[in-house]
Order: C-alpha cells, then sequence, then structure tokens
C-alpha cells in the first residue's frame, strides 16, 4: 500500500511530466533482500484484546556476524512510518546512500532489519479479514512485537542501531524507554517526543473522520473502497507532506501542479485500504514520551527538518528535551529547494555524515 510515509516520499520525488524535463531518475539497484514471517501466538494488546496469532513481516539485508559470545553483534533495525513498509527503505533515496560498499550501513558489515509493523505491509492487519474488529494497537504494541521479533524471532540480545522514519521516529523514543539496554545507538527521523496533539492531531483526526463519514464506508464493513472518504485523507496526506520550496521549484506553473497533485491523489487512493488506514492513525494516540526521557541511555541523534509541517521548526520542545537527554545530539536540517518536507527524513543524503557520527561515537 502506499502510505502517507510513501506518499510523502513520491509526491516529492519525481516531477510530472508537464513540469520542466531534469535528469533521468537512476535506476533502483537490485539489493540482495531475504523475507520472512514470525508469528507472535496469544499476543494480548494494550487494548485488552488478544490475537491468536500475529504475523510479522520482515525483509533483511547482509548477514549477522557474531561475537566471542556468540551473539550477534551487527543488527540494524529501520522502522518505517504510518502506513508504510519495510520496503520503503529500499528506495534509492535511502538504500543507495546507506547500504552500499564502504557506505554507513554496508550490508557486508551489518545485518539490515526492515520489519513491517502491526497493521502495515506483510504483517497482520485489519483488511486481513476482522475488520473493524481487529485488535486495537499502539506504538507500545509495535515496539514489543517488533522485540519479539528481534529476540524470539531472529535471537537478538541487543541492537547496534535502531531508527527510524516519522511513526518509526516516535517508536525509536519508545524503544528508548521500553528497553533502554537493548539499542547501542538511537536515531530518529522526523518526530518530537511528545504527546500527539495540536495540529498534528488535529489533521491525522480529520482523515479518520473523513473516511468514516463517507457513507460506502458501512461501519467498516464495505464490499467496495470509499473513495469519498479515502480522497480526503489522500488530499491531508499530500498537504502535510509538501514542501513549498521544493514543489515550487518542480511545479513552477498552474498546469503542472494540478495535474501532478491528481495523479498523486488517484494513485494514492489506488492503494490504500480504509480500515487499515484508521488503524493506522488512530494508533498514535497513546503516544507520549515525554515524561520518561530520563529513561533514554542510549547515544541518540535525532534529526527533524526545517520545512516539515507536522514537526514544525518553531517547536521548543527539542531545545527542553535536550536539557534531560544528555546523550542526545539534536540537528534541524535546513529548509531548501532540495529537502522534501516531513519526507526528508527518507533522503540520507541530508543526515549521512549524522549517522557516521552516532555510529563512532557509539561504538563499545
Amino acid at each position: 500500500m502506499i502510505s502517507l510515509a510513501l506518499a510523502m516520499l513520491a509526491l516529492q520525488a519525481t516531477p510530472a511530466a508537464a513540469a520542466p524535463a531534469g535528469p533521468a531518475p537512476a535506476a533502483a539497484t537490485k539489493w540482495p533482500t531475504r523475507e520472512g514471517d514470525f508469528t507472535v501466538r496469544n499476543f494480548r494488546f494494550r487494548s485488552g484484546e488478544t490475537l491468536p496469532e500475529v504475523r510479522l513481516h520482515y525483509t533483511t539485508l547482509g548477514s549477522p556476524h557474531r561475537n566471542a559470545q556468540g551473539e550477534i553483534d551487527n543488527a540494524v533495525m529501520v522502522i518505517h512510518g504510518t502506513g508504510g513498509s519495510g520496503k520503503q527503505f529500499l528506495r534509492p533515496q535511502f538504500a543507495d546512500e546507506l547500504y552500499g560498499p564502504g557506505q554507513p550501513l554496508d550490508i557486508k558489515r551489518y545485518f539490515i532489519i526492515l520489519p513491517d509493523n502491526v497493521g502495515h505491509g506483510g504483517s497482520s492487519k485489519p483488511s486481513d479479514g476482522l475488520r473493524m474488529k481487529f485488535p486495537h494497537y499502539d506504538y507500545d504494541d509495535m515496539v514489543e512485537l517488533q522485540h519479539r521479533l528481534l529476540t524470539d524471532g531472529l535471537g537478538i540480545k541487543r541492537m547496534r542501531l535502531i531508527m527510524g522514519t516519522s511513526m518509526g521516529c516516535m517508536q525509536s523514543f519508545v524503544w528508548g524507554e521500553m528497553y533502554p539496554d537493548f539499542p547501542q545507538a538511537l536515531l530518529p527521523l522526523a518526530c518530537e517526543p511528545v504527546e500527539i496533539a495540536g495540529l498534528n492531531r488535529m489533521w491525522r483526526q480529520l482523515i479518520v473522520d473523513g473516511i468514516e463519514s463517507d457513507p460506502a464506508w458501512m461501519n467498516g464493513n464495505y464490499t467496495s473502497q470509499p473513495i469519498q472518504g479515502l480522497r480526503t485523507a489522500a488530499s491531508i496526506s499530500t498537504i502535510v507532506g509538501g514542501a513549498p520550496l521544493n514543489l515550487q521549484k518542480l511545479y513552477p506553473d498552474k498546469d503542472a501542479a494540478i495535474a501532478y497533485v491528481r495523479e498523486r491523489v488517484e494513485a494514492d487512493i489506488a492503494s490504500r485500504d480504509a480500515n487499515d488506514m484508521i488503524y493506522q492513525f488512530e494508533s498514535s494516540k497513546t503516544y507520549n514520551p515525554w515524561p520518561d526521557l530520563e529513561k533514554i541511555k542510549a547515544p541518540m541523534t535525532w534529526i527533524n527538518s526545517a520545512d516539515d509541517f507536522i514537526n514544525p521548526r518553531n517547536f521548543t520542545f527539542p531545545q527542553e528535551a535536550l536539557k534531560r537527554m544528555p546523550n542526545t545530539r539534536f540537528r534541524l536540517i535546513p529548509e531548501s529547494t532540495e529537502t522534501h518536507g516531513h519526507g526528508t527524513h527518507s533522503w540520507a543524503k541530508f543526515w549521512k555524515q549524522d549517522l557516521i557520527d552516532l555510529l563512532a561515537r557509539s561504538e563499545r
């Protein structure tokens, strides 16, 4: 499914045909991936609901390395955003900057794990059949299930690095508090470590309300997707993921702008499931790591972007949080015609050096 996270990447990735011609995009590298599924049985969600089996799908690159004690010591997990999947991190703007020979996450050195969160991708989700009877999950559930995958499924006792974008950024903070000794380093990209309230809550609620107010939704028992509700959701996602300077550069006349945004919204609608989307956005309601930031032990580099609509540059949360997190560094990527708003989190060229520095300062 093209998610909010993937739609944001696509929105700034390729100009429409009507825009001025530019260099042809490079062909995507064929990375040597492996895929697997791990089943967690009789999982109890924080809502009190249970599932006999929760399927967790994941993609890996590279191979595990074992130290003198026989423990895996080179595992890196990258956590996707709302509505995304692990496979989004195989896109050139991310993978080609990080996974190749001599690059920061060279797959000859690191074992890269790209999970699909519950409710997303190839993992268990409402659209598998339960629809709105699927258990309501939150970020703590997602992190616990990731922990089960890593420990019980892959036999890992400690992660070299946990990093994530957008929702994955928020879950990186949750990881630091729930399992403070498990990650050796943390790299959250594009989020704030506070309750999702204010405008950030409002646009998310508008997406959910837009779907549920469509008569075709039928309380989740639709026979075909509620298109008007999904159009509302896709339109809002397009706006909040936009980067004004970048989009003005790519679409400097009205016809190009109109053609591209219509194309993006239609593609987004065609690739979504309404119930899955409701659950994905509702899962953020209990997120609030702010009271327990002192629990985070691992060296952390936290990165936001100045042109991010969702996490605006004039919030004071980073300055306040750093006073309570002595092992954390924060950087705000400056806005330019090349940055991609919220989606800058997946364009590794803007923060690759920060990752290199984090790996160096967290080396044991």
